[in-house]
C-alpha cells in the first residue's frame, strides 16, 4: 500500500509523537518498554482486557502499565479506549469522523462509543469538536488531567464530558470550580443506578459515585449536569450559538390550540417563566392579529392566518420588556416543503433579528410525524438557522430542558 513498515518501534529513525497500541494484552508490556526506550511522547492503548475484565491477569497487566509509566513520567491514554480526535490535524478515532473542521468544543469521554457518536452527531447538529479524547480505564491519565488541559486550551470555548468515575475527587472538584469561571462545562455522568454501577465495573472498572453526592459537587462547582446524550448536545448547542442567557422569562411563538398549551406547560415545568406581555405589545398585536383560530397571549398562537406576520410578531416580542428569551416553533406545512411557502422568509427574518438583538433566540422544529420530504427540508432549514447562530431543537421538551440547563444560578 506504499506505507513503509518496521519490525519494531526501536528501528524507526524519527522521533515519535504518538504511538497507538492495538495488540493482544499479553504483549503490551514489551510494547510499553519499547516506547520507554524510544522516548515516545504519548502512548494510546487501544488494547482492552485489563482491570475491567475482573481477572487477575488483567489487573496485574494494568498495574504494571501504571507503575512503569509513572516511573518514567510517560503520558498514557487508556487502556481500553479510542484515544484522540483532532479534526484540525486529521487525527481521528474512526473514519466516519470529519477532518479539516474548526470547532470550539472539547469533549472528554470515558466511553469510546460516546466519543465517536458525539463527533458525528455534533457535526450534523452544528456542535463542532476542536479536540476530543476517549480515555477508557484512565489508569494513568484520567478525566481530571484532560479537564485541566482543555481548561487551558484557548481554542476550546466550552467543554463537554461523559464520565463514569473520578479518581481524585478533591482535585477534580477544585479544577472544575476554577475552569467553570472561564468557560462552561457540561457533564453527563453514567451509572446513577445500581444496574448502571454494575455496568461501569465491567466497562471501565470505575467506582460508582452516589448520585446525590455527584449532583452536589457538580452544582457547587458551577458546571451543568445533563442526563442523556441528546441533552448534552442540545445544551452545548445553546451555549455555543445563542446570546448569553441572563434571565428565565420566555416569549413563545408557535403551535396552535393544544400545542400552545403544551409548550407553555413544558417551559414552565422546566423552571422557566412564561409571563404576560406588556400592554404596549397587546395594543400592537391588536392592529393586525386575527384572533379567529389564534391568540396573541404568551405563547402566541399564530394560527394559519397570522402565520403570515411572523416577522412582525417576533419583532414585537423582541421589544417587550417582560421578555428576555425568544422561542419560536416553526411548522412545516405542505407548501413549505414543496418550496412554495413563506418559510424561507421566516428563516431570513429570524437570522436578521439574531444579528441585531442581544436577546437569545431558540427555534424548535418538532420532527414527530414528519414525512421524509419534511425531514429533508428540516435538515436544510436547521443548517441555515444554525449557520446564523440560532440553535434548533427538535422537540418542545428538548428545547425547554436545554434552555433551563443554561440558566444562571439564582441561588
Amino acid at each position: 500500500m506504499g506505507v513503509k513498515n518496521y519490525h519494531s518501534l526501536l528501528t524507526i529513525p524519527e522521533p515519535l509523537d504518538l504511538v497507538i497500541v492495538s495488540v493482544p494484552r499479553s504483549i503490551t508490556p514489551k510494547i510499553l518498554e519499547d516506547c520507554i526506550k524510544k522516548n515516545v511522547a504519548v502512548v494510546h492503548f487501544f488494547t482492552a482486557g485489563f482491570t475491567e475484565t475482573g481477572t487477575k491477569e488483567g489487573q496485574e497487566l494494568e498495574e504494571y502499565l501504571v507503575r512503569r509509566a509513572t516511573e518514567v513520567s510517560l503520558p498514557v491514554i487508556g487502556p481500553n479506549c479510542m484515544g484522540i480526535y483532532n479534526p484540525r490535524i486529521g487525527l481521528r478515532q474512526t473514519i466516519e469522523q470529519k477532518v479539516g473542521v474548526d470547532g470550539s468544543v472539547g469533549f472528554i469521554s470515558q466511553s469510546g462509543t460516546h466519543a465517536e457518536n458525539f463527533a458525528k452527531e455534533g457535526y450534523y447538529q452544528g456542535v463542532y469538536v476542536d479536540k476530543s479524547v476517549s480515555y477508557g480505564n484512565g489508569s494513568v491519565l484520567d478525566s481530571t488531567d484532560f479537564l485541566e488541559y482543555f481548561g487551558q486550551d484557548e481554542s476550546i470555548k466550552v467543554i463537554g464530558m461523559y464520565v463514569e468515575g473520578i479518581k481524585d475527587g478533591r482535585r477534580f472538584f477544585r479544577l472544575l470550580k476554577m475552569i467553570t469561571q472561564k468557560k462552561p462545562v457540561v457533564i453527563w455522568k453514567g451509572g446513577h443506578t445500581e444496574a448502571g454501577g454494575r455496568a461501569i465495573a465491567s466497562h471501565t472498572a470505575s467506582l460508582a459515585i452516589p448520585s446525590n453526592i455527584w449532583s452536589a459537587i457538580v452544582k457547587q462547582a458551577g458546571a451543568i449536569q445533563v442526563d442523556s446524550f441528546m441533552e448534552l448536545i442540545d445544551t452545548l448547542k445553546i451555549l455555543i450559538m445563542a446570546n448569553p442567557i441572563i434571565s428565565d422569562r420566555v416569549g413563545i411563538i408557535g403551535g396552535s390550540g393544544g400545542e400552545s398549551v403544551v409548550i407553555a406547560d413544558k417551559f414552565a415545568g422546566a423552571g422557566l417563566r412564561v409571563p404576560s406581555l406588556t400592554q404596549e405589545s397587546y395594543d400592537q398585536f391588536a392592529e393586525f392579529f386575527s384572533v379567529v383560530g389564534g391568540s396573541f397571549r404568551n405563547p402566541v398562537d399564530n394560527g394559519n392566518v397570522s402565520r403570515m406576520f411572523l416577522k412582525r410578531t417576533i419583532e414585537i416580542l423582541e421589544r417587550d420588556n417582560n421578555i428576555d428569551n425568544l422561542v419560536v416553533q416553526l411548522s412545516l406545512l405542505p407548501d413549505d416543503w414543496l418550496g412554495h411557502g413563506s418559510l424561507d422568509n421566516d428563516v431570513d427574518s429570524l437570522i436578521h433579528l439574531r444579528q441585531r438583538t442581544l436577546k437569545p433566540i431558540i427555534v424548535i422544529i418538532p420532527t414527530v410525524g414528519m414525512s421524509l420530504n419534511q425531514i429533508e427540508a428540516t435538515i436544510t432549514i436547521q443548517k441555515r438557522l444554525q449557520d446564523g447562530l440560532i440553535p434548533v431543537l427538535n422537540s418542545i421538551e428538548r428545547g425547554a430542558q436545554a434552555l433551563s440547563n443554561v440558566l444562571p444560578d439564582q441561588s
